[in-house]
């Protein structure tokens, strides 16, 4: 998301419809207008880009045996397209600090490229470029037309990165041995780039990569704790450049494998209308409720989070509509703004896109897809659920009342008996189609896509049918005066086909386990038929309208979604590769164990310590980034941090739990002051300050901050290790216990808390959701044991369970650590027969117990043992009272503030009564 021009909302009245629309596409989609002949060919260009995502997404061209791409060729050709359009869609900001950054990053990194270079090798010709580059900028960047000089910087930018596209086998022959054509272009690519970068997303990553890029070279020359030998130009431009371990590196893979259908397939639902049919439905839902308009900006935006990547075009797509009604019911400027970012934020962490993390999760931490989403799953719903608790609480604060209803509600017990009889159609519903489907596969296993797609067709126009019985869904006016909300019955029932891709999508990725790549897939190419046929079918349904216009239209919509998904990924395509810069340098460096030394050393070994400051670097890297980006540079440089000293500290954590930890905190960037990107897009809806807008949405989003220290110690919330009925009792459990953290910091609960009964609250949700803390200080889980009964207490350890060995050894650099290992017992049945089957063999050193031998490949060693490593302490597990009558104390005391504040309620209510 770019920061070229923050916004800055005058007075109370926020930028005007054309001042967001601009807003967003200097954020996402290119501010560069696109009248005449050069917007129609900029348009070409995205239009190609689209098609060849999804021809290489597709099953046909292995049908077919003809263009066929490996990985390394498509992410060439993804960038190339990705570089072109940065440069064409995106002016240049010219702020003093992006003019300086584009003068000077190009003369800095060409010039220490060039000092890299080992002596006797020809570089006359670097500094030749940058500087040409650095005149190319300072010869200025317009919004309504591309000069010559960037057609040019977008032709050569894209020649670069075809490079690994035309001369790939060329390149495959001397890996290692760049020559002095590979030298010139990857220099050129890799300053292009960072200027593509700065155009595309502001200056943070192009700073953060440029740092990285001088840390390579001047690595002799930092401080001792984080210096390393330095790299030359040689062996930097085979990393970063020719190789897949740079720019070309997994990040990208997954932009061109996964994210660009993801982002593709919504851009498509969205042109069809779903954007607008989920803030309606949302509307109608709760807009009657007390400060409904703010809840039902918490659930579109949920709704809209699902398939949306970016949380600057979720705020200003949703809260559009939903921060002027918010300020109608009693809001300020800068509470409905912080709302609208808290909820849009939130919705980067929600399955099944993520903001795209999710698939980069798949690869760094090489687990299926479904289980990423299972893991995120129960944090994302009830973050927003409590979101949805505090909006509630803010409106009993300021006495709020709902919009009017359209209609009289039924009873309360006969609407539970309807919503009950609807769940259960629905239950019903999907065990059918379930088992219809599990059928259809085996009985016919060559047509059973031409079944399918025939059944759902028919659901399509059978909803379709349904649709076309109500008023077409417009989106209302929100400065206009609201006299009444829509019905929820007909404007839930005119817009259900939209759920039907969501459907695909879903079924594909959780139920038929395709790859993400093909799930997105045949989602976007059952959301092109539902553009192409929409409207037709819908003029035919209720008998008016011209049917040529409306097949026409259907393809200009079709047309105008492919647009739109190419140039919403842009920035995207730009991150990822930069961010592969990064990722690069600490492959090359060896970074990651220097920073995790700073880490240790700052937090003095202390857990807690080395979490709160990871939590801090993510907030600080993940500054002014955009979700994909983000992930990536605090996955790449932090995790490793926290699963090192972690495991030092005798804290194991599970590696999606780690990044998940991480990723947290770097979208809680986008909020936080000063530089959070949402919160200066809200205020500009709002007219509202953007750093007040900052500071709520901040207060608002703590219950995202909490979730990752809790889910690091108990990692039941992530679903890890628990059967589907415990997953129901956590899920309950942890909605509970975050709501009363909500109902905590913001100060009140049945009525205004007290000092005590905020401390109360805040007690009583950590112990809900950490039990084990309490109870592991009144029994410990583990004996410490002398290493001699190691032996013993393998034999004492059940098959299936872990034994846990505290070792000291020396790790890859020669430096001695201390660390915990957890060793599964895997078969046998006495001590000496599971420890061989573990593969660990030990000897007697006196009183020391040593690791003589650990087999390859085995439990032993995947758990970090190694030879002459010595055991310090066994620690057995043993039996204790189960954590969750913890629950007990803390809910008497649950008990003891509902009564105090119930009596304070009842006080408050009988004056104002009379």
């Amino acid at each position: 998301m770019a920061t070229n021009d923050q916004p800055k909302g005058s007075g109370n009245q926020g930028l005007s419809q054309a001042e967001l629309d601009a807003l967003v596409a200097s954020s996402d989609t290119g501010a560069r207008g696109s009248q005449g002949s050069v917007g129609v060919f900029l348009m070409v260009i995205a239009l190609a880009w689209s098609l060849f995502q999804i021809w290489i997404a597709s099953p046909v061209p292995f049908m077919l045996g003809v263009g066929v791409f490996n990985d390394t060729e498509a992410r060439s050709i993804h960038l190339a397209f990705a570089i072109f359009l940065a440069f064409a869609a995106f002016p240049a900001a010219r702020t003093p600090i992006q003019l300086g950054l584009g003068l000077l990053v190009p003369l800095i990194v060409g010039g220490l490229l060039m000092y890299s270079a080992k002596e006797g090798a020809s570089v006359w010709w670097i500094m030749p470029v940058a500087i040409s580059i650095s005149v190319m900028v300072l010869l200025g960047s317009p919004k309504d037309r591309i000069p010559v000089w960037e057609w040019a910087l977008a032709i050569v930018g894209a020649a670069s990165a075809l490079y690994l596209f035309v001369y790939y086998r060329d390149i495959s022959s001397r890996v290692g041995a760049p020559i002095t054509q590979d030298f010139v272009v990857a220099v050129i690519g890799i300053l292009l780039l960072l200027e593509a970068t700065r155009r595309a997303l502001g200056p943070a990553l192009m700073i953060v990569a440029s740092v990285f890029l001088v840390y390579t070279v001047l690595g002799p020359y930092m401080p001792s704790i984080i210096a390393h030998k330095g790299n030359n130009l040689s062996e930097i431009v085979n990393h970063q450049w020719i190789t897949t371990e740079g720019v070309f590196g997994i990040a990208l893979g997954v932009s061109t494998g996964f994210v660009f259908l993801f982002v593709l397939f919504g851009s498509l639902l969205d042109k069809a209308g779903a954007g607008n049919y989920f803030i309606q439905v949302a509307f109608s839902l709760m807009g009657h409720m007390r400060g409904g308009p703010a809840k039902a900006a918490v659930v579109s935006s949920a709704m809209t989070g699902l398939i949306s990547g970016s949380s600057i075009a979720n705020v200003v797509t949703t809260g559009t509509f939903t921060i002027p009604l918010m300020k109608k019911v009693g809001f300020s400027a800068e509470k409905a703004g912080a709302v609208e970012v808290a909820s849009s934020v939130n919705g980067q962490i929600m399955p099944p896109v993520m903001g795209a993390a999710a698939f980069l999760m798949v690869e760094y931490v090489g687990i299926p897809y479904f289980d990423v989403v299972t893991h995120a799953f129960v944090p994302a719903v009830i973050s927003y659920i409590a979101l949805v608790y505090i909006v509630h609480l803010e409106a009993c604060k300021a006495g709020m009342e709902g919009l009017p209803r359209a209609y009289v509600p039924k009873p309360i017990v006969q609407r539970l008996i309807g919503m009950a009889f609807t769940i259960a159609v629905i239950c019903g519903v999907s065990l059918a189609v379930y088992y219809g489907m599990g059928w259809i596969r085996p009985a016919f296993p060559a047509a059973a896509g031409y079944i399918i797609f025939a059944f759902l067709t028919a659901v399509y126009v059978g909803l379709l049918a349904i649709a076309a019985r109500e008023e077409p869904l417009k989106l209302d006016d929100p400065n206009e005066p609201v006299t009444k909300l829509p019905l929820p019955g007909p404007t839930v029932r005119a817009g259900l086909h939209y759920i039907l891709p969501v459907v695909v999508l879903v079924w594909a990725l959780m139920v038929d386990r395709l790859s993400p790549g093909l799930s997105a897939f045949w989602a976007t190419m059952y959301m092109v038929f539902i553009l192409l046929t929409q409207r037709p079918l819908m003029a035919m349904l209720r008998g008016s309208g011209d049917m040529v216009q409306a097949v026409r239209d259907g393809f200009t919509d079709l047309i105008d979604g492919l647009v739109t998904g190419a140039r919403n990924m842009i920035g995207i395509g730009i991150a990822t590769a930069t961010a592969g810069i990064i990722v690069g340098v600490v492959s090359q460096t060896g970074v990651g164990s220097a920073l995790a030394d700073v880490v240790e050393v700052l937090s003095g070994g202390n857990i807690m310590a080395i979490l709160a400051l990871t939590a801090v670097l993510s907030l600080i890297l993940g500054m002014g980034l955009p979700t994909t980006a983000n992930y990536i540079v605090v996955s790449a440089l932090l995790a490793p941090v926290i699963v090192t000293l972690g495991q030092q500290n005798g804290l194991i954590v599970p590696l999606i739990a780690v990044h998940l930890f991480v990723f947290y905190f770097g979208i809680m960037a986008d909020v936080t002051p000063p530089v959070g990107l949402a919160s200066f897009a809200a205020a500009a809806v709002s007219g509202g300050d953007p750093i007040k807008t900052g500071v709520v949405a901040f207060f608002y989003s703590l219950r995202t901050a909490a979730l990752p220290f809790l889910f690091i110690f108990n990692t039941e919330l992530l679903l890890i290790n628990v059967t589907m009925v415990q997953g129901i009792f956590v899920f309950i459990v942890a909605t509970v216990a975050m709501l009363l953290f909500a109902a905590a910091t913001q100060g009140w609960f049945l009525t205004r808390n007290r000092f005590y009964e905020t401390a109360a609250l805040l007690l009583v949700a950590f112990t809900l959701f950490r039990p084990g803390f309490w109870m592991d200080m009144i029994y410990p889980p583990y004996s410490e044991e002398a290493p001699a009964a190691l032996v013993e207490a393998a034999d004492a350890t059940p098959v299936g369970e872990d034994l846990r060995l505290r070792v000291a050894g020396m790790n890859e650099l020669g430096d001695p650590i201390e660390f915990v290992a957890i060793l599964p017992i895997t078969a046998g049945t006495t001590g000496e027969e599971k420890l061989d089957a573990a593969g660990i063999a030990l000897r007697s050193d006196g009183d020391k117990m040593i690791i003589d031998d650990v087999s390859y490949g085995s439990a032993a060693s995947e758990a970090g043992l190694d030879w002459d490593q010595e055991v310090l302490r066994v620690l057995r597990p043993i039996d204790v009272p189960s954590k969750y009558l913890m629950f007990l104390p803390a809910l008497l005391l649950l008990a003891l503030v509902v009564m105090l504040q119930r009596g304070r309620a009842a006080k408050t209510i009988r004056p104002a009564a009379a």
